[in-house]
């Protein structure tokens, strides 16, 4: 699905006149790597932030202290800090922001599989938690990446 997918993103995006970036944390740059695996990406992306640690969130995107402390880096709250923070760093019209738990591991309150996902546009964040549940870290992260790429895409539908 995830080639079908991205040429829709890069079509839709394209007509608009619109462009995209990313904040990923459990992916890695997974949903940068698709939005760029085709001919014309630049036209659309110009950059993204992968921010794996506590410190790069707060560092390239200015998630909050507080935020984080309160929330957790898996949240939905540090995730919109993260998607606002990268729409705004890139000026770009739509980020999407991930942070999750791929596993192996997790705990009783956050276990593996989850992941928090955040969209912010002119229009606003929204945000959203997803269980994936315990399909093993390469699974969650691909499943992860998919989702983003569906939550941009409904975005350039919807503008």
């Amino acid at each position: 699905m995830t080639q079908a997918l991205q040429q829709e993103i890069l079509e839709r995006a394209r007509q608009r006149g619109m462009t995209v970036t990313t904040a990923e944390s459990c992916t890695g740059g997974m949903v940068a790597a698709a939005l760029t695996d085709l001919p014309g990406s630049s036209k659309i992306f110009e950059r993204g932030h992968v921010t794996y640690s506590n410190a790069a969130k707060i560092d390239m995107l200015g998630v909050s202290e507080a935020t984080l402390a309160a929330h957790s880096a898996v949240s939905e709250e540090v995730a919109r800090e993260m998607a606002e923070g990268a729409r705004a760093a890139a000026r770009a019209d739509i980020a999407v922001a991930i942070s999750g738990i791929a596993g192996p591991g997790g705990s009783e309150f956050k276990p593996e599989g989850r992941v928090c996902y955040a969209l912010a546009t002119a229009a606003g964040t929204q945000s959203e938690t997803v269980d994936h549940g315990a399909l093993g870290r390469d699974q969650v992260r691909a499943a992860a990446r998919e989702r983003a790429l569906e939550l941009v895409r409904d975005a350039l539908i919807q503008s």
